[in-house]
């Protein structure tokens, strides 16, 4: 079944987009957590989906330890790679492209893997900046933002890292294209998060409060945002959030049977919606979490994580409204090659930063 989803914009110079009509393109996401893959055709102002591949391979598992990719953890990326490849080529793809994010770009082997890649796979992936990877989100989740509100905060939870983008829309989304007025990267995502703090036996409060806090010591330090601090204490802005974690909450909170995007993309969520989703996975036990449809042995040791990096930005930023996001990164690099636009090549460079 194919899905419409709107695409903003149109090019950086402000010509209109002219992508091939009836065309399909691709991007490939490959995080420290996920190899997601998707598929889509121009169709009026946006884009119709084709085809949707996502599989948990856990690239980044054990680097926080070793500080290299494992052999297991580059087998199952390869082997998801490799069904991306075959999708591609199946659909004809004209344009495609290929990105990694935190595990390559944190590993002592992460470039010869990426040459492994090319060479089994013939994809070629590119190692984005934290600064792109933040960008990107934002763009693909632009059609989500309140432009009622006067700023918001858009947060991707990844497996190795966190990606915040603050946008100021006081003056709405000028010519499709947001302000963002500062970016921030934090090397903690729900893998690295997770293996940092064992949940051990069970988990606790006491527990749940450490990643909490250790998320909240890192974001706390970034003071290039503070311009927008008085729109959120004064409840005039809002949160995006997107990762599996949050779409996984969101569903719990929904109680939803199984999963399903329809319901959970776009969803406004209270804060005290997200505490208590929170404080019900925290009285499962992992078996437990496993068993819930919309979480699954595969992320029943990580949603936790997901959820206390959420409410430790809701603590430091502190607004009503969050809305859900199952999009991101990989919508905004479709609608980057839909509209024609060249990735820039950028420096490597430290974490966090500014627009």
């Amino acid at each position: 079944m194919t899905e419409a989803r709107e695409a903003p914009g149109g090019r950086a110079d402000g010509r209109p987009r002219r992508p091939q009509e009836g065309a399909n393109y691709a991007a490939i996401d490959l995080g420290t957590n996920n190899c997601r893959l998707l598929i889509a055709t121009p169709a009026g102002s946006g884009f119709r989906v084709v085809e949707a591949y996502s599989r948990i391979v856990r690239l980044g598992e054990g680097l926080t330890q070793t500080g290299r990719l494992s052999d297991a953890a580059m087998d199952r990326a390869l082997a998801a790679l490799r069904v991306s490849a075959e999708k591609i080529r199946r659909r004809r793809v004209v344009r495609l492209r290929a990105i990694a994010t935190q595990a390559c770009r944190s590993a002592a082997n992460g470039v010869e893997f990426i040459a492994r890649v090319a060479e089994e796979t013939g994809l070629r992936l590119q190692v984005i900046t934290p600064k792109e990877e933040a960008h990107l989100s934002v763009a693909g989740c632009l059609n989500l933002l309140d432009e009622s509100a006067e700023a918001a905060l858009v947060v991707d939870v990844g497996g190795g890292s966190t990606e915040l983008s603050w946008v100021d829309l006081s003056r709405g989304l000028a010519g499709g294209r947001p302000n963002i007025r500062a970016w921030l990267s934090v090397p903690m995502g729900v893998v690295t998060l997770a293996e940092r703090f064992p949940e051990g036996e069970a988990a606790t409060a006491e527990w749940f409060r450490a990643m909490v806090e250790a998320v909240k010591a890192e974001v706390a330090r970034f003071p290039h945002a503070e311009p927008l601090k008085g729109s959120f204490e004064a409840d005039r802005a809002h949160m995006i959030g997107t990762s599996g974690a949050i779409t996984s909450l969101a569903g719990l909170h929904l109680n939803l049977p199984r999963y399903d995007r329809s319901r959970v993309d776009g969803l406004w969520m209270h804060r005290r919606e997200c505490e208590a989703a929170a404080d019900r996975l925290l009285a499962l036990t992992a078996g437990e979490r496993a068993a819930q449809p919309c979480i699954g042995p595969d992320r029943a040791d990580l949603v936790l994580a997901g959820a206390a990096i959420l409410q430790a930005v809701q603590e430091l930023w502190p607004c009503t409204r969050v809305r859900v996001a199952d999009r991101g990164l990989r919508e905004g690099l479709l609608i980057g090659l839909m509209s024609g636009e060249r990735p820039r090549r950028r420096r490597r460079r430290g974490g966090r930063g500014r627009s």
